[in-house]
């Protein structure tokens, strides 16, 4: 029943920014750590942001003072606010949540379906 939806991908020019969002559904217990990955063609998948619900962050060193996140723990909602974006940026952002579903389980991870994000010179 737990679904992560994002939205807010697109095209940009280099400079310019995007934010993307991504809203947990379902039947959520608690959710514990949200955040953002990103996979480039021919690359593996990394880390690009995360959030714990008690406010702690994480960034990549790539995006280190460029992006942004947040999150409203009442909308189960996350955010990336992606500020000078780079051709380097483009990939597909996927959003990822280590939360607790009701019916006994324990916490497991789950992923939204991505979303592109193209950077152009």
């Amino acid at each position: 029943q737990v679904q992560l939806v994002e939205s807010g991908g697109g095209l940009v020019q280099a400079g310019g920014s995007l934010r993307l969002s991504c809203a947990a559904s379902g039947s959520i217990l608690s959710i514990n750590v949200m955040g953002w990955y990103r996979q480039a063609p021919g690359e593996q998948r990394e880390l690009v942001a995360a959030t714990t619900r008690g406010g702690r962050l994480n960034y990549a060193d790539s995006v280190k003072g460029r992006f942004t996140i947040s999150r409203d723990n009442a909308k189960n909602t996350v955010y990336l606010q992606m500020n000078s974006l780079k051709p380097e940026d483009t990939a597909v952002y996927y959003c990822n949540a280590d939360l607790t579903p009701y019916g006994g389980l324990g916490p497991r991870d789950y992923w939204g379906q991505g979303t592109q994000v193209t950077v152009s010179s």
